[in-house]
């Protein structure tokens, strides 16, 4: 799930059901050009006739979460890669109307080979991790 983050000082933080239009103009911590997130942003900046300031475009989450929390705009990142942010109130969610994006992963693998114990244990993660993602 995908969700807009700002600093806790941020004009919209804590304002409850906010338009997509509102974000019209803000300035934008965001993943390079080709990430998957960069590309699911930009779906939703074009859905809603959202033109950003692109303030900074970076190559790692932890480099994004780092200038958002510091006040230099906001992003759009997955709730799972801000959730420790999230917990110590170094980052807030913003109540934008129509989030949490959803992303899908597939996992493939050949059936015609067993896996091992570490890639089945990983499989195993992945999907405990997806249904309480589900489930919450």
């Amino acid at each position: 799930r995908l969700i807009i983050v700002a600093s806790p000082d941020h004009p919209l933080a804590g304002k409850p059901d906010i338009a997509p239009a509102q974000l019209d103009g803000l300035s934008f911590i965001l993943r390079e050009e080709g990430s998957g997130t960069r590309l699911v942003a930009h779906a939703f900046f074009d859905e809603h006739g959202i033109m950003p300031h692109t303030r900074m475009e970076l190559g790692s989450n932890e480099a994004v979460k780092q200038s958002v929390a510091s006040g230099l705009g906001v992003t759009l990142l997955s709730e799972m890669t801000v959730r420790a942010e999230l917990a110590a109130g170094t980052l807030v969610r913003l109540d934008v109307h129509g989030l949490p994006l959803r992303r899908q992963w597939f996992i493939a693998h050949p059936t015609s080979r067993r896996l091992s114990p570490a890639a089945a244990a990983f499989r195993q993660f992945l999907f405990d991790a997806a249904a309480s993602l589900n489930a919450g």
